[in-house]
């Protein structure tokens, strides 16, 4: 079976075909860079850096391209609250970003544009549509320029919505449109207390872009007029990804073959946000679990099905994670380096190539580590180095293989003490066994409870006593 997608817009799963065979372009809407990143935003980097490996481990070329959008009404009025500078606050907030994209394991997009980059493009963007009659600017002398929805009848295509049902736009001042619906591609300088840092001279004036026009700037600059998947959050697909069509559709651009939207992060049932007070910071989650067990609590569940926030399904997931770990320690110990295997399991493939199944493609996972215990317990050497391998591979196609450098070089301070505490650990089991050899039974239980005490687990197994930690 070929790679299948569910398409947001035609409400179908579709086979994949790309514009470019054996390439495949990919935009999805990054974060508007006014505070530090919750579950929830980093869920839908996730999502595509799964979708990513994957393409990428089918054989495919991927381009992928994320945006930062740092100007925005809520990053002027922040920093205007905080007494910085807003451009300050952005970046500050960009970094915050880029580390929550290390701690999950994600790669680097191949391009991060900003959007206080791309305004030449935008302003040629908006040129265009007035030039074809789908856009105006506002006869109050405000330098707004606003896209007219009623002059695009395929307006409301992604979303099914019709016009009339919709609530009207609420991104800008409503007294210079034409229609309420109709939304803003450029908003012009009318309030003095804004910095002048944050507008830019056009031929309507000074100002600054709307949110829905950066995106199809820059996406039509880096992938072109027409490129395969366009994504992000399912809260993104109206008004935001609904206007990006109109604009960039009807400037004469096809745009996105494919529609991609993951589901929220929810707390307590509702979307994870800030403005409820409700989201758990990337930063705050990975000290209190291991960042590859969060990776895997946001990778397991299939990503158009949303996720409950709590501490229990963390801990589940850390719990699953640690025993997928502890086969890979012990076949370690038994075959040794072995690489990840070069064909992925049919189950798995069949799995990811269904809209990136990750539920069943985990259970194959969970399905190959019970046969590499098995075949440990049997002392199978050649079995136990094919689980390890394929094991390996689909946890790597997930970005959670513990061996890839994204994890290792990430293990942070107290790394290099690990052959140490590696080398003192099995000293004393190597005395527990002295003990139990002698049959002094006391000595040996005294060495089990000291390490039990300093949260050392000790298990015992036909190849030898195992250890971890016990978190």
């Amino acid at each position: 079976m070929t790679f299948q997608l569910y398409d947001s817009m035609t409400h179908l799963t579709r086979e994949f075909v790309p514009v470019v065979p054996g390439q495949v372009s990919i935009y999805h809407c990054g974060l508007t860079v006014q505070s530090a990143p919750h579950l929830g935003h980093i869920r839908k980097e996730v999502v595509f850096d799964v979708l990513r490996r994957w393409l990428t481990a089918s054989g495919y070329t991927v381009k992928i391209v994320a945006n930062v959008t740092d100007i925005d009404d809520k990053i002027l009025r922040r920093s205007a609250e905080q007494g910085v500078e807003w451009y300050a606050l952005a970046y500050r907030f960009e970094l915050e970003l880029h580390k929550a994209y290390q701690a999950l394991g994600c790669l680097p997009p191949t391009y991060e544009p900003r959007a206080t980059g791309h305004i030449p493009e935008m302003i040629e963007l908006i040129t265009l549509l007035i030039e074809r009659g789908h856009a105006y600017v506002a006869e109050d002398g405000s330098g707004d320029v606003y896209f007219d929805v009623r002059s695009w009848p395929d307006y409301g295509r992604l979303s099914g919505q019709r016009v009339a049902d919709m609530a009207p736009a609420e991104d800008s001042d409503p007294r210079g449109k034409r229609d309420p619906h109709d939304f803003a591609l450029w908003k012009g300088r009318t309030d003095s207390s804004e910095p002048e840092t944050a507008s830019w001279n056009t031929p309507w004036g000074r100002g600054r872009p709307g949110w829905h026009l950066e995106c199809s700037a820059m996406s039509g600059k880096y992938l072109g007029d027409e490129f395969d998947i366009h994504g992000g959050g399912l809260d993104l697909r109206f008004p935001h990804h609904e206007n990006e069509l109109a604009q960039s559709t009807a400037a004469g651009r096809p745009f996105a073959r494919y529609w991609m939207h993951n589901a929220w992060v929810t707390a307590a049932g509702e979307k994870m946000s800030k403005s409820l007070g409700n989201g758990a910071l990337v930063t705050e989650v990975t000290k209190q679990y291991p960042p590859r067990a969060v990776r895997f609590y946001l990778v397991a569940p299939h990503y158009r099905s949303s996720i409950e926030y709590s501490d229990t399904s963390l801990a589940e997931a850390t719990t699953s994670l640690a025993r997928i770990d502890s086969f890979l320690d012990r076949a370690h110990d038994l075959v040794g380096d072995t690489a990840p295997a070069a064909v992925l399991p049919a189950p798995f493939v069949a799995a990811m190539d269904d809209d990136l199944g990750t539920p069943a493609a985990v259970a194959t996972i969970y399905t190959t580590v019970k046969a590499g215990n098995q075949a440990l317990e049997a002392g199978g050497t050649e079995a136990v180095r094919e689980a390890y391998a394929a094991v390996r591979a689909m946890l790597g196609v997930l970005g959670l293989d513990p061996l890839d450098p994204i994890w290792t070089d990430a293990a942070g301070p107290g790394a290099d003490l690990e052959p140490v505490v590696d080398g003192l650990v099995k000293a004393l089991l190597d005395q527990r066994q002295e003990a139990r050899a002698r049959k002094d039974y006391a000595a040996a239980d005294a060495i089990r409870d000291s390490l039990g005490a300093l949260g050392v687990q000790v298990e015992d197994t036909p190849q030898g006593p195992k250890w971890s930690v016990e978190h």
